[in-house]
């Protein structure tokens, strides 16, 4: 991985999972640097909608004038989905955090309503038609990816092998051409994810 050709990070966006926050602990942790050791970062981490659609027109209306050569997404699990769709995109680089490679496969058993992880106070609903939302975005990862596939420059990604929620080898396929860093003993959260916070951190190179 040859991250110290690029630019160094200007921007940076980070985009939380399913029934997940701007308060989650690896959205924090990240935060948490970019404040303390990177403070001219522009840091964006917005509370997505439970609909796709929505979730990918809040990510326009809030980066489209963002530079190119400078701007860079996190993204976990179903984050990590959203945030493939928007380097392809916009090009910009991508870490991906354990992604989601078929939300539209696997989100169909969970429509209704689900609390929040952070605050089981708060509920999200999530709907039967967003599934057709998330196969849109689906086919644009696909064609996009086709056209511009990932290199260990523009991709980087943490995978647990032990995910109890999505299939490693299914990562693993949707990271293709990246660098990946695979945690043997990791878990779908990254519990230990401060330990592997620098290499996120030497890709992303960010502004002082």
């Amino acid at each position: 991985m040859d991250a110290t050709a690029a630019p160094a990070t200007t921007h940076l966006l980070y985009l939380h999972g399913f029934r997940s926050s701007p308060g989650s602990a690896k959205a924090l942790q990240v935060a948490h640097r970019m404040r303390t050791q990177h403070p001219s970062v522009v840091w964006c981490c917005p509370q997505l909608p439970p609909s796709p659609r929505a979730a990918a027109d809040m990510i326009r209306r809030l980066t489209d004038d963002w530079p190119v050569q400078t701007s860079a997404v996190i993204g976990s699990s179903l984050g990590g989905f959203y945030a493939r769709w928007q380097s392809l995109r916009a090009g910009w680089r991508a870490v991906l955090l354990n992604p989601a490679p078929f939300p539209q496969r696997d989100l169909a058993r969970y429509i209704g309503e689900h609390p929040v992880w952070q605050n089981p106070d708060e509920h999200i609903f999530f709907r039967a038609e967003f599934i057709g939302e998330l196969e849109t975005l689906a086919a644009d990862i696909d064609r996009l990816a086709r056209q511009h596939p990932a290199t260990p420059d523009r991709l980087f990604a943490l995978l647990s092998q032990k995910d109890e929620v999505l299939d490693w080898q299914e990562m693993t396929t949707f990271c293709a051409g990246g660098s990946v860093l695979d945690l043997p003993e990791g878990d779908h959260a990254i519990s230990d994810f401060e330990h592997h916070l620098e290499a996120l951190i030497r890709f992303l190179r960010p502004a002082r």
